[in-house]
């Protein structure tokens, strides 16, 4: 693995000489005080792309490029933009927030009339027929589509490693979101969207220093969303910032709540925080919960400084910092049968194109194929459910506003074997051995960072994203900041 020196970093400035280095809420301030057009923000981030992408995107990528995008779609951005300026000319002031702003979608989202592939050649020449509800929403709002982002073929892995760190091209992004927070921590796009099924949101915000919300389950539809398995799958928002996630969740779950058979959709949020709250203790009447998770999972030395440092700063802000044993850890056997049983419940309508997909993906869906006991996979699941209510009584009775832990235990390491035959992918895979608990219980992350290659994530119960938003927003930006730019370095 190699060896990663990672500094604090300040806080992000206020404005930014190119526009293709604002965050989300700073580029929405400049376009609704008419300092700053769509058009020219546009322009901005594909001039950005093209000065640092390494070239066209390919399907394999190079170790000598970041290569986060699968396609980029150029004219049809310029289109978006001019049309969200021509809306905040006529609507002013009751333009919506994210009109204008420039956004990468993972390429699992469906948008009508463009390839939809999961960075895979299995989906070679697949169009998508509707929008997913999920991108809609935003397209609503009018946000600008510069393009899909690659991810881990059909997000069956952690690395994404066509796909190069900008922070070090020879380290991977983690996955399977990895062109998403690629993308963004190379200043390419502001906002993006990603997937999260056994951590894969958190787990690439972790390798690039980038910010992510995972909402509880079922908060956003996955209509038009490429599945992996349905009942873990979370789609959500990734930026630069918490508060920009913030912002991007509170459009794509407006009205887009999916109807799965295990619950019921969320109740709605209501609006999620955008800032911090002012005054030096915010986080005054907090009760952040460290665990024994971490003790039996072998954590870098960095990682651990990294808890250290956020535990330090939530107790400088107010918090009070408990520690508990946790109520339940999943059993990997049950996490197997509720995910394979899922994988192929989708990928065996492409039986016949197994021969098209990566190495390692072929090995993760070949093995899928053995997960075809309904009891076995209706007892997982009754499990499952037990072990979420452990974990909302143990909430409730230890009056615990947020769980703190890192979310990755070790650095990003050297990219190129990912896709290889006999990679780990779902139990046994140490890029999930933390994140993953939180896709079974359906509850809501957040994940920010401490240095560009150490992330923490805070948890809290189902439904609870506003103040659990709150507490990540307060502890990014009185304590923690963003990582500076790579490109600047």
């Amino acid at each position: 693995m190699s060896e990663i020196v990672s500094t604090p970093f300040p806080p992000p400035p206020s404005s930014a000489a190119d526009p293709a280095d604002l965050g989300v809420l700073e580029a929405a301030q400049q376009l609704r005080a008419r300092r700053l057009s769509s058009a020219e923000l546009t322009d901005a981030c594909l001039r950005r792309i093209e000065e640092r992408g390494g070239g066209e995107p390919t399907f394999d990528g190079a170790p000598d490029r970041i290569n986060a995008w699968a396609r980029l779609y150029p004219d049809l951005a310029r289109d978006h933009a001019r049309r969200a300026d021509e809306r905040r000319a006529r609507e002013a002031d009751d333009t919506p927030l994210l009109c204008g702003i420039p956004i990468g979608v993972k390429d699992l989202y469906a948008v009508a009339g463009l390839p939809l592939t999961a960075s895979s050649r299995v989906l070679e020449g697949n169009l998508a027929s509707a929008d997913s509800p999920a991108w809609r929403s935003l397209h609503d709002r009018g946000m600008v589509l510069l393009g899909h982002t690659h991810m881990h073929e059909f997000a069956a892995g952690g690395t994404t490693d066509q796909v190069g760190n900008p922070h070090d091209l020879r380290l991977v992004v983690g996955g399977s979101s990895g062109g998403s927070a690629a993308a963004l921590a190379a200043r390419m796009t502001p906002a993006a969207l990603g997937s999260d099924t056994c951590g894969s949101l958190r787990i690439p915000s972790a390798c690039c220093g980038t910010s992510a919300i995972k909402p509880t389950h079922g908060r956003i539809s996955l209509d038009g969303i490429v599945p992996l398995a349905p009942s873990l799958d979370h789609p959500g928002p990734m930026a630069r910032t918490v508060a920009d996630c913030a912002a991007l969740l509170e459009a794509m779950a407006d009205r887009t709540a999916a109807v799965t058979p295990l619950l019921p959709p969320p109740a709605p949020t209501g609006p999620l925080p955008l800032a911090a709250r002012a005054g030096p203790r915010p986080l005054e009447g907090i009760t952040v919960a460290v665990t024994d998770r971490t003790s039996e999972i072998p954590m870098h030395d960095e990682v651990a400084r990294g808890l250290e440092q956020a535990v330090n700063a939530c107790e400088r802000l107010g918090a009070s910092i408990v520690e508990r044993p946790a109520p339940w850890t999943l059993d990997p056997d049950d996490l197997s049968w509720v995910l394979m049983a899922e994988v192929w419940a989708y990928h065996r309508r492409h039986a016949e194109r197994h021969d098209r997909y990566r190495a390692q993906v072929g090995e993760f869906i070949e093995a899928a194929r053995d997960f075809t006991d309904a009891q076995a996979y209706i007892v997982a699941q009754t499990r499952r459910a037990q072990g979420t209510a452990a974990w909302e009584e143990w909430f409730a009775e230890n009056r615990i506003h947020a769980v703190l832990e890192p979310t990755l235990p070790i650095l990003p390491f050297e990219r190129g074997v990912g896709y290889d035959p006999g990679q780990p992918a779902g139990p046994g895979d140490p890029m999930i051995a933390l994140t993953a608990l939180w896709d079974m219980t359906g509850m809501p992350a957040v994940s920010l960072p401490v240095s560009w290659s150490v992330g923490m994530s805070l948890i809290a119960p189902r439904g609870r994203e506003v103040p659990l938003t709150q507490i990540a927003i307060d502890l990014q930006e009185h304590a923690l900041g963003i990582p500076a730019d790579p490109g600047s370095q």
